[in-house]
Order: structure tokens, then sequence, then C-alpha cells
């Protein structure tokens, strides 16, 4: 018999899907990752859930799963509004397909703001009341926390910090705006830097090959005009990074930094910290299942 003292938690990426299971202390009870079906449409994200589910909890442990997606979700957490990044998501009802088939209840979450609750909840945000987080993957999201509450606007979609601008003639977004953070800070824009694995540029640039930390450098130098912007509109104690690039952010923080302070004026940055998220890919799952607990337990 499911029980609500277990509860899973997933992190939908574009290119892996990463899921695992907790107590409600948010312990770490067992975990599991599968690639992303590609194309990740619907259907196909559908089954393999189902699938990697069914694997990670056989003996029926948890009743309660949640569910972290690149995109804003509808105000009752039922339907995934839109995941620019992936094929087919416009107005999904993700949950009620997935319910019945798991025989869990289930919600959902934009996946930048599941990533900031894990923080909040036993890691890098924890005794903050206002943070900005960026996730830097295959896309840019993020979340924001002001007043120790999550901001999500008056109909659940914001934030979205990776879709602002800060080159009105820069590249198309699949958002439909041009120039947008994602498209200077994504995986894809890493590689418009430098054409090959981000792993592979993270050794070179610790092995002190001067071009790649050039590249990351650059990288860095960017992604602070970004958040630059994001700093004067919400004055977080914190910034934090996570999504899979931030595993190289020892080579571009200083940069970000850097930008930062330039940009800046200093009484709007007042005690800032920006830092890498300290769940590193974790974050996610884990923000996931705190929200399954808050909103469904």
């Amino acid at each position: 018999m499911a029980s609500a003292e277990q509860v899973i938690g997933v992190d939908l990426g574009g290119t892996a899907i990463k899921l695992a299971r907790f107590n409600r202390e948010g312990l770490l009870l067992a975990q599991k990752q599968i690639p992303t079906p590609q194309p990740a449409m619907p259907g196909a994200i559908c089954m393999a859930l189902c699938e990697a589910i069914d694997q990670l909890d056989p003996d029926r442990c948890a009743s309660l799963v949640g569910v972290g997606l690149p995109g804003p979700m509808d105000a009752a957490a039922r339907v995934a509004r839109v995941c620019i990044n992936l094929p087919g998501w416009e107005e999904v009802p993700l949950a009620d397909w997935l319910e019945p088939r798991l025989q869990r209840r289930v919600t959902l979450a934009n996946d930048g703001n599941c990533a900031l609750v894990g923080e909040a909840w036993s890691g890098a945000a924890r005794d903050c009341t206002d943070v900005v987080l960026l996730t830097l993957g295959t896309g840019v999201g993020g979340g924001v926390m002001l007043g120790g509450t999550l901001f999500t606007g008056h109909n659940g979609a914001a934030a979205e910090p990776g879709l602002i601008s800060i080159d009105p003639n820069g590249l198309s977004c699949n958002s439909g705006n041009r120039g947008s953070l994602e498209q200077f800070a994504s995986i894809a824009a890493l590689r418009r830097l430098w054409d090959g694995d981000p792993a592979e540029l993270a050794r070179r640039a610790s092995d002190g090959d001067v071009e790649a930390r050039g590249v990351w450098s650059d990288y860095g130098r960017t992604l602070g005009v970004g958040i630059s912007s994001l700093v004067y509109l919400f004055t977080p104690q914190r910034v934090l990074l996570g999504g899979g690039l931030a595993a190289a952010s020892e080579h571009f923080l200083p940069a970000v930094r850097r930008e930062v302070e330039e940009r800046v004026q200093a009484v709007s940055r007042e005690g800032l910290c920006i830092e890498a998220c300290a769940l590193g890919n974790g974050a996610g799952r884990l923000g996931a299942a705190r929200l399954a607990l808050d909103r469904l337990a």
C-alpha cells in the first residue's frame, strides 16, 4: 500500500529525467536517471515516467509524486502550459494522464521553482528569504523567492529569468523573444563559443588550457550581464546557479561576479552572494518532492 510517508520527486530535463524517492524529512531513499525520450513528445514522456516510477518504487511505498518541468504550469498545478524547448508541449494535462496509470497523486511545478524549493529546504538557500536561482542546461530556467515565498505571478507563469532580453538583435528564442539570456547561457550557447562537450571544456580549463579558460570567462561575462538585471529587479541575498553547466561554475563564476560588481550599484548588491547550488543536479527532484508534500499530503 502506497504511503504519504514517502514521496517521489521528478526533474524532467531536455536530455535526462532524474527521479528519487524520499521520506518526509527529505532523506534520499532511492534514485534513478533515464534518458529523456527523443523527440520528447508528451506521450513518450508520460510512458517513460510511468515505467521509471514503477521501477524506482516497485513496492509502492510512495503515494505522492511531484514533477518538475521546464515551463509554467496552470494555477492548479495540473497542466503544463508550455515547455518551449520540448516539442508538442502546449496545454498538456500531465497530472491527469499520470494519476490513473500510477495510482498515485501527482502535482506539477516549474523546474526552476523546484530547484529553488530544494535548495531552500536543505541547500544553499536555507535560512534565506530573497533568492534568485538560474538553471543552466538545455534551456535556462529559474525561480525567484521573495520574502520567503515563491514568486509565481498572478497566473502562475512567473518567473522565467532565462527569457529576459539582453540583446534586442540577438538570436531568436523558442519563446518568441530575441536575444534572451537563454541564447547566451544554455548548453547550446556555450557550444557556439566552443564546439565540444562542456565537460571536456571544464577539464581543459582545470588543466590550465588558456583557450578553455577564455571561453568560460566569455560565457561568465555575458551571464553576468543577465544576472545584473535580475539583481536590480529583486535585490536578492543570493543568486544560485544550478543545472548541468553549474558543475563547471568554478571556471565562470569569477567573470560573473566581476560583471555584476561593475554593472550593479553597491546599494543594490549589498550582501549579495553568487554561488553554485549546494545540491547540484539533485535540487530539482528534491524540491518537486517537497512541493508534493506541501500540496498533497
